[in-house]
Formats: C-alpha cells, structure tokens, sequence
C-alpha cells in the first residue's frame, strides 16, 4: 500500500508546502498533502519567497494551495508530520478517540538531535535554512519507509 503523509504548520504557505515539494521529489510514490492548524490563508499560494527559494533547488511548489488541517485527516493519512511543537500540540488536540494515525515532528528524522522544529522563515527570512533542514529531514523520513 502506497504511504499517505500529511506535513503541517501553522498558515499552509511556507514549511509545509516546501516540506510537500521536497519530499514528492524525494520519494515521488508517496502520496502527500500538506495544511496548516490555521486557516488565514486558505486557497492561497505557497508565499512566493518560498516558492522562489524551492524552485532554485529543483522543487516546484506553484500548483499547491493552502488549506486547514481537520480532525478528518486523521482517517485521510498514516502519518501526520508537525512542523514544530505548538502545531503538533493543536493537531493532537483534535484527534479522534478512536484514531491511532502517528503525529509526529518533521524533525523526528533530522541527522541532528539538536533540530527540535522546523523555524518559520515567513519570520525567521532564512528560506534557505529552512530548505536545508527539510530536505534533511524528508531524506530521513524517505530512508524509514
């Protein structure tokens, strides 16, 4: 059966659209989504210096659009991969009582124990730190599946 991983942050327009675009590179039969626990963006593109930032690496992130993470997406996916604590702590807070789907931090297969989050770089402006840690993160994660 072909895996269904779902990657979040908090707006959908950043981390977890390029963590989506990395990772259908990496492992291209996989199937991915990514969402956001918040829902200011909805039906918007991936920000476009994150968008500039993935397409000078290889990763074209222009067809995805923005959407809010929901308590279905349990049923939707075997893995639910949060981009740092506070998204992990809201998307654990709407988990069914009868779901066993994983949540887990994108950093969980980071090559450093010392990356505990994926940063914002909407804040932070370092797309390319950003880049560097997810397309760490997505090699690790490929390597379990």
């Amino acid at each position: 059966m072909t895996p269904r991983i779902l990657f979040v942050c908090l707006g959908n327009i950043c981390r977890s659209p390029a963590a989506e675009g990395v990772f259908r590179v990496i492992a291209p039969d996989v199937r991915t989504d990514s969402a956001g626990t918040g829902h200011w963006h909805v039906g918007e593109p991936p920000y476009g210096l994150m968008q500039d930032a993935a397409r000078a690496r290889g990763f074209d992130l222009s067809d995805l659009r923005a959407r809010q993470f929901v308590a279905g997406d349990f049923n939707r996916f075997d893995l639910i991969l949060a981009m740092d604590g506070q998204n992990l702590s809201h998307i654990e807070a709407m988990r069914p009582a009868d779901s066993a789907t994983p949540v887990r931090l994108l950093t969980d297969y980071a090559s450093d124990p010392a990356a505990d989050h994926v940063p914002d770089p909407y804040h932070t402006r370092d797309f390319d730190g950003t880049l560097d840690l997810i397309e760490t993160c997505a090699r690790g994660l490929a390597a379990t599946l």
